[in-house]
């Protein structure tokens, strides 16, 4: 399948000190890599100390500025925004799982929210130029309409995408109110090698062929997820960098996808077949899991309207590399010894 290639997105931040949250996350380990490349000074917020969390950075760590702080403490922030002399802010950084958000709602409120409008507060108080803050396509909630257009009501449901659209409501009422230069973005479910989370579909999966099992899915294989390779995730990003840098998109939100959903269980089974294990995946629920959406699926327009942004990666060549990285870096997963 022939490629279209991308414009040169990203020209806007070289010389640019860009705070990125989130950066040992598996968008924000790529964004890292890309903002230096384009001759960003980088500083990175740091929280806990995971075993393999550096091993995301492949070596860029060094070349950062690394705070160790947290989202709650609104006094760090402000003081790293202004002893840095930040001009861009990535926000990043979240509670990002479905289940942990039901089970534990408070510490994903106060993450997610609480973590938002402190970092917005000290973007405001030292004027930031320039701000993009992640919200998600699940703000959106389920919906009979498909796919998701910007201009949708959020209606979500559930503690994690409750706390996305807070995020999403609140960034923006910063440029409405405020006039700082923000805006949202809702992408896809992003996969990609980096990934450490095993709950996740995409790693979980490749986990498990990579340990030669079958993986495991924990619904019926009926639900459809729109996947954005993190390629094409980081040059969303960029992207609206440039749009922001040019005067345009403060106080609006953009979605990112792959342009199509797919089912869950075609998924893992390409990835079984691209991993190279026979057989099928062992499909252990029924329906779809308590607190997640059945069908999500954006639509990129708005994006390729303001930017020229579209997704370049379709998912196979995408999973294809995914399970590649993985496979060279098979202590990210726990996977070492494994072929």
């Amino acid at each position: 399948m022939a490629h279209v290639v991308s414009p040169p997105f990203g020209t806007t931040v070289s010389g640019s000190t860009v705070l990125v949250t989130g950066a040992y996350g598996l968008l924000g380990s790529w964004m890292v890599k890309a903002l230096l490349v384009r001759g960003a000074r980088v500083v990175v917020l740091r929280r806990d100390e995971r075993p393999g969390s550096a091993l995301v950075l492949e070596g860029t760590e060094s070349q950062c500025v690394v705070v160790h702080g947290d989202l709650a403490d609104a006094d760090l922030l402000e003081r790293v925004i202004g002893e840095h002399e930040v001009d861009t802010v990535l926000h990043l950084a979240a509670q990002t799982i479905v289940g942990t958000a039901n089970r534990s709602p408070r510490s994903t409120f106060e993450t997610n929210i609480r973590g938002t409008w402190n970092l917005l507060e000290a973007c405001r108080l030292h004027g930031v130029g320039r701000t993009l803050v992640a919200a998600s396509d699940k703000a959106y909630g389920p919906s009979e309409t498909l796919p998701y257009t910007e201009d949708q009501a959020l209606s979500p449901r559930h503690p994690y995408d409750v706390s996305k659209a807070a995020t999403d409501l609140i960034a923006r009422s910063y440029w409405h109110t405020y006039e700082l230069p923000v805006a949202v973005t809702r992408l896809a479910n992003i996969y990609g090698g980096g990934d450490q989370n095993r709950s996740r579909l995409v790693p979980e999966a490749v986990a498990a062929v990579l340990a030669g099992l079958a993986p495991v899915i924990r619904s019926d294989g009926s639900p459809e997820r729109d996947l954005l390779y993190v390629d094409d995730a980081v040059d969303a990003y960029l992207a609206l960098l440039d749009l922001l840098a040019g005067g345009g998109g403060a106080g609006e939100a953009f979605n990112a996808g792959g342009g199509r959903p797919h089912r869950v269980l075609d998924v893992v089974r390409e990835v079984c077949r691209l991993g190279g294990l026979a057989g099928e995946p062992d499909v252990r629920g029924s329906g779809t899991p308590a607190g997640e959406i059945d069908r999500q699926w954006v639509d990129p327009q708005k994006l390729t309207d303001h930017t020229g942004w579209r997704a370049q990666v379709p998912l196979s060549d995408g999973l294809e590399r995914t399970i590649a990285w993985y496979r060279d870096h098979p202590d990210c997963l726990g996977l070492a010894g494994s072929s």
